[in-house]
């Protein structure tokens, strides 16, 4: 009994003897929680570390203890969003807690609610902005990429203005929009242009006009939310099936004004000849290639640019050079290598701008910033600037009302070539043997084929002469009312407009190829009775205005009960209105003098009969499109201490965009949820558990697409000259029937921390079943229409995530924190489409949808090898059974004759991120790896469809390991050259399975010639996957005594740089892995080296 010892207490007159261990005592403790503003804080939790004593802040913010705890006693109070408290335990304590906007990492904003991580039942991964942010990139979607769980973000471009493609939790629709669901402060954001799902979800789409996101400055956000599941999504309704990405800018915070400027300058590299990107012949080799054609009696195709070797040695057969002559241009050739990156490429600097003032007192609050970014590509002649402004004004008007307003504003500044003029697919397919510019510094032209002759071409004229400029501007203004009816029951009211506006300018000069050729005559002369164009240039331009409007009205309701604080019940009700008015006009006109007043050709002679009969069938374009939606959504958590909570959501949507089948039925719009906190249902006390926590979710989520309607859409034209009458047309075929297209979804995840947090695991599973997808069927012309949306696909979704965070090393002055990821996703669809649906292009680019197929699968023809006579390419193409193929269908021809190859898009994705701090000095390191993907090389044959290779083209260093002899097709898969003066050339430059040919009439092309099916085999096939180190940064920030002396708040340096080295498959000579021979080239990701600095005055 030595540990034994007495307290001895009155109690109305009596003395009281009680038994104790020694080294504790009976306290009596009362407290006190308030905020920043004096406030009582309620619900907050209370604990006595290193005990079971707990309990919450009723709602004066007051806690109470009288129980026997340890000497020195600490009390911890901790409360969603705000930064936690550890202090020794007095009797009496007032305990100010302090906001953590800086730090939310135990709050989960979902754009309705705020919740705290740890009553969390749903599928959400939070990132503070300084994770996903990297210096000298303005794209929130390219900063995305390898750092969120079950997110893919891709592109096949590397151009600084071509927005990433995203997908959450893989594809979970066929024809539908398959973006995630942009919101900003808690309203949705549209798209500046209504693009068509079929345009965004072609894989070799460049999207250079931006998502709903692009025009918000990276420096005003403050965090990011991902929403996966169907419990996190199911509040969104119909419009959240891909997943919800939430936005969180920004707010005031009491205290004198800080004023923060934010500086980066970007250096990028262009390509070079001498990338491990770029395998291409210089002008020697490209020469020498040229003679082995000429000495093989190579004949040319008829169409040939005059250029180059072939044009050189025309002129020597002709008589118009003679030997002397024509060796010395030869010569000349050989050495002339000229470097088209550097002529139509340059090393980038780019620059951007943030200045931000904040501030405010207990009762207003303020952030206002404005931003530039100047971002200048390495491709030439191009343009891409931002301009952004926010303001955002916090109104504490009395204690149970709030008021914020905020607007925020962007414009868009961009110009970039006009697709038939992309410079890095010029530079990649010209031979280096054709001159940029003439002895006297003009630019050099060579005849190139166009509409009935040959004309004048330089890329360098024509990009001087065209180009596409694109404007995009957006203002939205919200206003977010809060009043605290009581202290448990809050309303919320949101009023938020936004107008934006885009346009696209596209301009081709009279001068230019382009223009002769709709001429038909050079500049200067005198145009063609049949030209479609006889005067000026062409001006196309499209103008879109977006008006939309959201009201939200919100109860939330939340209680604790019992005795002990110890049963927590949340309950948030609302309705929602929303509108969004899309109105559009283009149109092209042609006769356009762009360096004469951008005017127009007043009279165009009647003569021109070609050009009048264009004029007539191109009209301009009007849109006008609507889209209303109302409403009405619930949620209802219930917890218990801190053990387990259990959650429920629903939502109703109706909209004048559904079909009639489909208003009829309540929306599948709800889920179920739960999460159970495993450390305190078990009483594990370990010290080296932190937390060990579980949750499951399950839900369902409805999709409609927007142009689909229950009654046919008439369109009113105009006066037809064919008919002499007013015509219309049907524009939307009726379709009643159409259901919802239902997505089902579970989840099951597990959290655990170990050794106080520094070394934490967290685990996702997830099932995702969509039934009743949408699929286009064909139907008969005579309805007006080729296809018909009906409900009758089937696509599952599932896969795991694994997030490992460690800090191996952590003093006062050094610390190491390691985190990686890891994602993997099965897809599958499980519909068979129609015979007729797909053509031979939609499965060799991975359109097509095939049962027990990954969606985007591409298909490739099935190689055997090459002939040991003429080193041509054979393929298994049934050619022996074309019998068992006649009359079955698309579907059955092309699934059988060629073979999957697997899909563009990775299968497994993740990060690995490492940060190390050294007192002021902080250096971090970003790999991301992607695996699972496959990709086309680049075509070899890219125009030798039975004609031959063209003088103007260059050809990859590939071709110096093609076939030449009998035995080299047993080291070399590449074919032999054979033009079309070989006697082999007939039967490789055509296919047995022509449509002309007696016998195959009436089915499907399987291919045209050998070339093309060779560009398209699974020989060419390679794996896209790659190791990439993103992006490497070294911070210095300035210590509190040197700010001191400088009167500064926060001055900071950082150096960084941005795709730095990818490793891939080793064949991937000449192009990236996110690239492939599916349609240009573009340009690939180069790397960028970054000067930041920020300062805080």
């Amino acid at each position: 009994m030595a540990d034994i010892g007495c307290e001895i207490k009155e109690n109305n007159g009596i003395v009281v003897v009680r038994l104790v261990k020694e080294g504790k005592s009976r306290h009596t403790v009362r407290g006190y929680v308030v905020d920043e503003n004096k406030e009582p804080v309620i619900g907050a939790q209370v604990r006595i570390m290193g005990t079971k004593m707990n309990t919450v802040t009723n709602v004066d913010g007051e806690f109470y203890f009288d129980q026997t705890m340890p000497e020195k006693a600490r009390v911890q109070i901790t409360y969603i969003g705000m930064q936690t408290v550890h202090l020794p335990v007095k009797s009496n304590m007032v305990i100010n807690m302090k906001s953590d906007t800086q730090m939310l990492e135990g709050v989960v904003v979902t754009g309705y609610q705020q919740l705290d991580r740890r009553h969390l039942t749903s599928s959400v991964t939070s990132k503070d902005m300084s994770e996903l942010e990297i210096p000298g990139v303005a794209d929130l979607s390219k900063m995305l990429e390898g750092k969120i769980p079950d997110l893919v973000s891709f592109s096949s471009s590397g151009e600084i203005n071509a927005t990433n493609r995203i997908r959450i939790r893989g594809t979970s629709t066929l024809i539908g929009n398959r973006e995630p669901l942009w919101v900003l402060d808690g309203i949705i954001l549209s798209d500046p242009v209504g693009l068509s799902p079929d345009v965004l979800n072609d894989p070799d789409y460049i999207n250079r006009i931006g998502n709903a996101i692009a025009g918000i400055n990276p420096q005003d956000i403050l965090r990011i939310d991902v929403l996966k599941d169907a419990a996190a999504t199911a509040l969104y309704g119909t419009r959240a099936a891909n997943g919800v990405i939430v936005v969180t800018t920004k707010s005031g915070r009491e205290g004198k004004p800080t004023i923060t400027y934010s500086g980066q300058f970007t250096f990028r590299k262009r390509p070079y000849y001498t990338d491990d990107k770029i395998n291409l012949m210089n002008s020697v080799e490209r020469i020498q290639f040229s003679q082995y054609l000429a000495e093989q009696h190579y004949i040319y195709p008829p169409n040939m640019p005059k250029v180059g070797y072939e044009q050189a040695l025309s002129n020597l057969y002709l008589g118009i050079y003679d030997q002397q002559t024509f060796d010395e241009q030869v010569s000349r050739m050989q050495t002339m290598n000229t470097d088209w990156f550097d002529i139509l490429c340059h090393n980038s600097f780019s620059h951007d701008h943030s200045v931000s003032v904040s501030g405010g007192s207990s009762k207003v609050r303020y952030y206002t910033s404005i931003g530039y970014t100047d971002q200048d590509d390495v491709i030439n002649n191009t343009i891409n600037r931002r301009y952004t402004a926010m303001a955002k004004i916090d109104f504490d008007l009395t204690k149970k009302l709030k008021v914020q307003f905020n607007l925020n504003g962007y414009l868009n500044n961009r110009q970039y070539a006009q697709s038939d003029n992309n410079p890095i697919n010029y530079a990649y397919n010209t031979s280096r043997a054709i001159p940029a510019y003439n002895s006297d510094g003009s630019y050099a032209h060579y005849l190139k084929a166009g509409n009935n002759g040959f004309y004048n071409f330089s890329i360098l004229n024509e990009l001087d002469n065209s180009y596409n400029k694109q404007e995009t501007n957006a203002v939205t203004a919200t206003a977010n009312a809060r009043y605290q009816a009581t202290d448990d029951l809050f309303f919320n009211a949101v009023l938020s407009a936004n107008i934006s506006n885009s346009s696209l300018e596209g301009w081709w000069g009279e001068n230019t190829f382009y223009a002769s050729s709709l001429r038909k005559a050079e500049m200067g002369e005198e145009p063609s009775l049949t030209s479609t164009m006889p005067y000026g240039g062409e001006l196309s331009l499209q103008k879109n205005r977006n008006v939309g409007w959201t009201a939200r009205l919100q109860g939330n309701y939340n209680k604790y009960l019992g005795e002990n604080k110890h049963h927590n019940i949340n309950v948030a009700l609302g309705l929602e209105a929303s509108s969004s008015n899309y109105k559009g006009d283009n149109y092209t006109q042609r006769g356009y003098y762009h360096d004469r007043g951008r005017t127009f050709a007043s009279s165009i002679p009647l003569d021109y009969a070609s050009y009048w009969s264009w004029v007539r069938t191109n009209v301009p374009h009007i849109t006008d499109t609507k889209s209303n939606m109302v409403s009405a959504y619930a949620t209802l958590s219930y917890s218990y201490k801190q053990l387990f909570t259990l959650n429920a959501n629903g939502r109703y949507d109706g909209s004048n965009k559904f079909g009639s089948r489909s208003n009829e039925n309540l929306l599948p719009i709800w889920s179920v949820s739960g999460n159970a906190n495993l450390q305190e249902i078990f009483g594990i006390k370990a010290n080296w558990l932190t937390f060990l926590r579980m949750k499951a979710s399950y839900g369902e989520q409805g999709n409609m697409l927007d142009n689909q309607t229950p009654e046919m859409i008439i369109k009113k034209g105009n006066m037809s000259a064919y008919y002499n009458e007013m015509t219309s047309t049907a524009a939307y075929f009726a379709n009643p029937d159409l259901k919802w297209e239902k997505t089902h979804s579970t989840n099951l995840g597990f959290e655990v921390g170990f050794f106080d947090n520094r070394l934490q695991l967290e685990a996702e599973y997830y099932f995702k079943k969509t039934t009743d997808a949408f699929m286009s069927k064909k139907i008969s012309d005579v309805n007006g229409f080729e296809s018909y949306i009906v409900n009758s696909g089937t696509i599952e979704n599932r896969g795991y995530n694994v997030t490992l965070t460690a800090t191996p090393v952590k003093f006062k002055d050094f610390y190491w924190i390691v985190s990686g990821s890891m994602s993997k996703i099965f897809n599958k669809v499980k519909t068979v489409p129609g015979a007729e649906t797909y053509e031979l292009n939609d499965f060799l680019s991975g359109t097509a949808v095939v049962e027990g197929q990954p969606v985007g699968t591409f298909y490739s023809y099935r190689f055997a090898g090459l002939s040991p006579v003429d080193g041509g390419p054979y393929f298994y193409d049934w050619e022996d059974r074309w019998n068992e193929l006649k009359d079955r269908g698309n579907y059955f021809i092309y699934t059988s004759v060629l073979t999957p190859s697997g899909r563009r898009e990775p299968d497994i994705t993740g990060s690995f991120n490492n940060t190390i701090t050294y007192r002021q000095w902080r250096l971090g390191f970003t790999l991301l790896y992607n695996l699972g993907a496959k990709t086309r090389l680049f075509r070899l044959f890219d125009g030798l469809n039975g004609m031959g290779y063209s003088s103007e083209q260059n050809v990859s260093r590939d071709m110096l390991d093609r076939w030449m002899k009998p035995g080299d097709e047993q080291h070399t898969n590449i074919p032999a050259i054979l033009g079309y003066g070989n006697p082999a050339n007939q039967y490789y430059s055509s296919h047995w399975a022509d449509p002309g040919l007696s016998g195959w009439s009436g089915n499907p092309a399987i291919a045209t010639n050998s070339w093309t099916m060779y560009d398209y085999s699974d020989v060419r096939v390679v794996s896209g996957d790659y190791l990439k180190l993103s992006t490497v940064n070294l911070t210095y920030e300035l210590s509190e005594k040197q700010l001191a002396k400088l009167k500064l708040q926060r001055l900071a340096i950082t150096l960084s740089a941005y795709n730095l080295k990818t490793w891939c498959d080793s064949k991937l000579r000449g192009q990236t892995p996110t690239q492939g021979g599916f349609s240009q080239v573009q340009l690939s990701d180069t790397p960028s080296y970054t000067l930041g600095i920020n300062i805080n005055f």
